[in-house]
């Protein structure tokens, strides 16, 4: 029986995320000024003030970084609650590598915020776009998908769950399989408020460009285990996460499968620790019969407290 954290992606920012924890706990406070400090700028300004930045991609990714890292943190050093091993949503992915002890939150918050930038400037605003479509098998959607590549670029970026799958391409395109999902008898299209068309091979250049920066990143040994969205399964050395981290821009990501293989691998409680509780829904309709749970604010610590302790 063990027991995971499952960290924040990209799109479940919000206003005020995290302002609890910053207001109760002094250590939280410390975490934004050292962030404020690496950045030159306010990240509480960005994170409880209605900040336009909190929705551009360089400022997002350190913004959910440092709320999901917070309330990990708070969890760890204030309550000695802690998880044996660890996973993300993509940007996610980070917080799980500093939860684990291979990246350092210091070079964790520029890393992120280079990735972001790369990734906004990648492809020209309007040119690619991202779409979740709910209700449809993965096979009719990726069959979708190649059919419309055929004119405009379009492919599966993220297996979130079942019947839960997020396209990625050219504006075009993304349009084109929005359309025929709905003949097909997907249940809902919905266009998603991201500034590119990320894991798809449209931001190979951001890749190799990102690939510079994490060289000069130095990881350390692993004290849990962490899972990957490339390959869904867990990080067998630290050579590892440069090729997989630089790869992840591009690739699909693969929560669900990740999820299945956590689940094989005896993890039978998950905790969304971060902004938002989409990664629990996801879990919820990928095995009903594990404990799901996310905390995102301070009222939430004495169930997280009980669950972990029982």
């Amino acid at each position: 029986m063990k027991t995971a954290f499952l960290f924040s992606g990209q799109g479940a920012q919000y206003n005020e995320m995290g302002k609890d924890f910053y207001a109760e706990f002094s250590e939280v406070r410390d975490i934004f000024d050292t962030v404020s400090r690496l950045l030159e700028t306010d990240m509480a300004e960005i994170c409880f003030n209605d900040d336009a930045r909190l929705n551009e991609t360089s400022y997002t990714q350190p913004a959910i970084l440092t709320v999901s890292y917070a309330i990990q943190h708070v969890l760890k050093k204030s309550m000695g609650i802690s998880a044996d091993v660890v996973a993300g949503l993509s940007l996610g992915e980070y917080t799980a590598l500093v939860s684990s002890g291979a990246l350092s939150f210091e070079e964790a918050i520029p890393l992120v915020h280079r990735r972001g930038s790369l990734m906004e400037k990648a492809v020209p605003d309007g040119k690619g776009a991202m779409a979740a479509i709910l209700g449809l098998e993965a096979s009719v959607l990726a069959q979708l998908c190649k059919e419309v590549s055929e004119e405009s670029f379009v492919s599966i970026a993220n297996f979130n769950a079942p019947g839960q799958l997020v396209i990625s391409g050219e504006t075009s395109g993304v349009n084109k399989v929005m359309d025929k999902t709905m003949d097909k008898g997907a249940k809902k299209a919905v266009l998603l408020k991201v500034s590119g068309p990320f894991h798809t091979k449209m931001l190979e250049s951001a890749s190799r460009e990102f690939a510079e920066t994490l060289d000069k990143v130095n990881f350390q040994p692993f004290n849990k285990t962490v899972y990957t969205n490339v390959t869904a399964a867990a990080y067998s050395n630290i050579e590892s996460i440069k090729p997989l981290l630089t790869k992840q821009i591009a690739s699909s990501v693969k929560f669900e499968q990740m999820i299945r293989q956590m689940i094989s691998d005896g993890v039978t409680t998950f905790i969304q620790v971060g902004p938002g509780k989409s990664l629990r829904s996801f879990v919820k309709r990928i095995d009903k019969s594990v404990t799901v749970k996310n905390i995102e604010k301070v009222k939430q610590i004495d169930t997280i407290a009980k669950l972990v302790q029982s």
